[in-house]
């Protein structure tokens, strides 16, 4: 998503080849994900993630309409459950407020009641700017809009190495057939997500002590039995949980309910969804949503976030820099990129195109 996004941003303005291991775009972090539109609530003000995500947004719906990709502007409930949860609401608010996230006021159980009946809460905390869109669709079309301007995308091709030359890069490939082929670049624009700190290694950067090592974070999803029938209008999260989100109630645009994902930091990505959590992700749920049953839900899809904050850090924000500083002019590092990266896609673009343009 991101790195299409900065390459069909920069093919404006240079000749650009895309990179991709896989047989098409968005196979990994792109599309197993909520494929929500965040608001911008959660991330410290003036952070990356903060920034990026409120100007992504807008400009996410706004590609969404003029591009006819489908989407949908649904809303959210952030639900405290204890009334101790209830502080947690009003910094979260204090917070989207800084951000320009949108939301509106913090709203008791009865009038929570009244627009999702099924969800029990202490209070709840509305963001109306949170929205849905098709993963796959928007992928797509910034592959069409890179092509559009002559730019290339490269299918089943791993990048092996990096090294500097007089006037950039010679970035060394591999391909699925394991046949062995250079490209030559001014600039290089790291954007590998899950592979993000092994490319910035490449190029010989010591990636921990920079601070850009990743610690993959796997999220499993479980779908909710169209048997159950309507079960939310609106997207319903609880407060926030260590590494993540808190196992949620989002929709797709079929209108099918999904619940997570989960948090649990892995060694290697990995994509299984083990049946035998089924229980706890109802057990979860049922803390806001007391009618769900075990054997409503069964497994769905799993995805893994590029974190850089691992197990115990609170926060850790987007990497998004060019490394002179540490000997390798004209490399990009975007490190970390997880949620909100895909609301936050186009800012990121744009921030990257523009830093790209005054440094050439």
């Amino acid at each position: 998503m991101v790195g299409l996004a900065c390459a069909a941003e920069l093919a404006r303005t240079h000749r650009v080849i895309a990179l991709e291991r896989h047989p098409a775009a968005g196979r990994e972090t792109s599309s197993r994900n909520s494929e929500v539109i965040h608001a911008g609530i959660y991330y410290p003000e003036k952070s990356l993630k903060a920034l990026c995500c409120v100007e992504g947004r807008d400009a996410l719906y706004d590609r969404c309409e003029r591009l006819d990709i489908p989407y949908r502007r649904l809303g959210k409930y952030i639900v405290a459950t204890r009334d101790e949860e209830i502080p947690v609401l009003e910094d979260l608010r204090a917070k989207a407020l800084a951000n320009g996230a949108g939301v509106g006021d913090i709203l008791d159980g009865a009038t929570l009641r009244r627009a999702e009946p099924l969800i029990q809460a202490r209070a709840a905390l509305w963001s109306p700017l949170t929205g849905i869109v098709d993963a796959h669709a928007l992928v797509s079309s910034y592959q069409a809009e890179l092509e559009s301007r002559d730019g290339e995308v490269v299918f089943r091709t791993h990048a092996v190495g990096l090294d500097p030359e007089a006037q950039g890069w010679r970035v060394a490939t591999r391909g699925a057939d394991g046949e062995t082929a250079s490209v030559t670049a001014r600039t290089v624009i790291n954007a590998a997500g899950l592979d993000a700190d092994r490319v910035a290694a490449l190029a010989g950067l010591d990636i921990d002590a920079l601070g850009y090592r990743q610690y993959p974070c796997k999220g499993d999803y479980f779908v909710v039995a169209p048997s159950r029938g309507v079960l939310c209008r609106h997207l319903v999260y609880p407060v926030p949980v260590p590494g993540g989100l808190g196992i949620h109630v989002t929709l797709d645009l079929a209108g099918r309910a999904r619940l997570g994902p989960d948090v649990e930091y892995v060694e290697t990505p990995r994509y299984d969804v083990n049946p035998d959590k089924a229980r706890a992700f109802a057990e979860s749920v049922r803390r806001y949503m007391p009618s769900l049953r075990d054997e409503d839900v069964s497994p769905d899809f799993a995805g893994v976030r590029p974190k850089l904050a691992g197990p115990g850090v609170a926060f850790r924000d987007y990497v998004i820099a060019e490394a002179s500083a540490h000997g390798a002019p004209g490399l990009w590092n975007l490190i970390g990129i997880e949620s909100p990266g895909l609301t936050a896609a186009l800012a990121i673009a744009r921030r990257v195109a523009a830093e790209v343009r005054g440094h050439i």
